[in-house]
C-alpha cells in the first residue's frame, strides 16, 4: 500500500509540474502578445530625432544649467538651418534583416523595399543592417533578389554586418555597392551543404520495410529511410556543385575583384581578414556609420510589421531565450 501511495504521489507531482509549466507558457505568451500588439503595416521613424534626443539626455546630465541652455540654443539654431535645407540633404533608408534557416524575414523585406523604391532615387542610399548565418538556398536566393531590385533601379545599397553574414547571408551581402563589417563579424562560407541521418539499418534490424515509389529516375536520390547507393550520393553531389556554381557566379557578378579560388571554399573569416581578402570594403559598426550619416543626412528607419501567428510568437520567444543563454554554437 505504501508503494502505491508513493507511485501515486510521484504521478501527481509530475502532472502538477506539467500543468504549471503549461500555465506559465500560456501566461508568458499572452503577456508578450499584449505588450507587443502593433497594427500591421509600414512604420517609418526618423532616426535623427532619436539620436538628437539621446544626446540631449547626456548633455543635461553632464552640463550645468547655464551650459545646457547655451548648448540648447546652438542646437536649435543648427536644427532650423538643417530644416531649411532638408530637401538638399541626403536621405538614408535604414532596413534590418535578421535571418534564420528559412529566411522568414524576407516577407517583411519585400514590403519594405517595395515602399522604398517608390520614393528613393540615385541620390539617396539604402542601409541594410544584416545579420544572417545562412540556410535554405531558395529562401535566401529570394532575399538576395529583393536587394537586386534596389540595384536594378540605381539606388545605392550599403550592407553593414555587425555579427554574421555567412553562406546565404553573404549571398545577400555581395549584392551591395559597399559592405561594412565589424572586426569580429563572421563572413564568407561561400559553399553548399546537405546532410541528413539515415535510419535504413535501424529499420532493417527491427524488421521494418521502407517503400518509396517515384516516377523519374532522379525524383528522389539520398533519403533518410531508404538504402542509399553510390549513384544516389553522386547525383546529390552533382546537384550541390551546380548550386555552388550559381552561388559563385552571383558573387563574381557583384564582386568581380574577388579571388574565388581562395574564398569560395566554404570557409568563413572574421571582419579584419575578410577585408584583406576583399569580401568587405571597410571595417566599422552600424552605429558609427549611422551617426556619421546623420551629421549631414536624414535617416529614416523603415519597418514592416505583420501580425505573427501563435507558432511564430513561440518560436521567437524560444530564440530569444536561447540567445540570452548564449546558445549560438561559437566560442571566443
Amino acid at each position: 500500500m505504501a508503494e502505491f501511495f508513493a507511485d501515486y504521489g510521484l504521478f501527481l507531482a509530475k502532472t502538477l509540474t506539467l500543468l504549471v509549466a503549461l500555465g506559465v507558457a500560456v501566461v508568458i505568451i499572452a503577456s508578450a502578445s499584449r505588450r507587443g500588439v502593433q497594427p500591421a503595416g509600414l512604420k517609418v521613424d526618423k532616426l535623427n530625432d532619436s539620436i538628437r534626443n539621446n544626446t540631449r539626455v547626456v548633455q543635461r546630465a553632464v552640463m550645468n544649467k547655464d551650459e545646457f541652455k547655451k548648448q540648447a540654443k546652438v542646437d536649435k539654431k543648427a536644427q532650423k538651418a538643417a530644416d531649411k535645407t532638408s530637401t538638399a540633404r541626403k536621405r538614408y533608408f535604414v532596413l534590418d534583416f535578421k535571418g534564420d534557416i528559412r529566411a522568414t524575414a524576407v516577407a517583411h523585406l519585400r514590403e519594405e523595399i517595395s515602399a522604398v523604391v517608390g520614393v528613393a532615387g540615385d541620390q539617396d542610399e539604402v542601409v541594410l543592417r544584416l545579420e544572417n548565418p545562412g540556410g535554405a538556398v531558395h529562401e535566401h536566393g529570394l532575399a538576395a533578389s529583393q536587394l537586386l531590385r534596389l540595384k536594378n533601379r540605381g539606388i545605392p545599397l550599403t550592407v553593414i554586418v555587425d555579427k554574421v553574414a555567412a553562406s546565404g547571408g553573404y549571398l545577400m551581402a555581395c549584392i551591395a555597392d559597399r559592405i561594412v563589417a565589424a572586426p569580429f563579424a563572421v563572413l564568407g562560407s561561400i559553399g553548399v551543404i546537405a546532410q541528413l541521418p539515415n535510419f535504413n539499418r535501424a529499420l532493417k534490424d527491427k524488421g521494418v520495410d521502407f517503400e518509396q515509389i517515384t516516377a523519374g529516375k532522379y525524383k528522389r536520390t539520398v533519403t533518410m529511410f531508404g538504402e542509399n547507393t553510390d549513384e544516389d550520393r553522386a547525383k546529390l553531389r552533382e546537384e550541390l556543385e551546380e548550386v555552388h556554381e550559381l552561388f559563385k557566379a552571383m558573387v563574381t557578378e557583384h564582386r568581380p575583384a574577388l579571388d574565388l579560388g581562395r574564398v569560395a571554399t566554404g570557409e568563413h573569416w572574421y571582419g579584419t581578414r575578410a577585408l584583406e581578402l576583399g569580401l568587405v570594403d571597410e571595417l566599422g559598426s552600424s552605429d558609427d556609420y549611422l551617426l556619421h550619416a546623420a551629421e549631414d543626412g536624414d535617416l529614416f528607419k523603415v519597418t514592416w510589421k505583420g501580425k505573427p501567428n501563435l507558432q511564430e510568437k513561440i518560436l521567437s520567444m524560444m530564440e530569444t531565450a536561447a540567445e540570452r543563454l548564449g546558445f549560438d554554437g561559437r566560442g571566443l
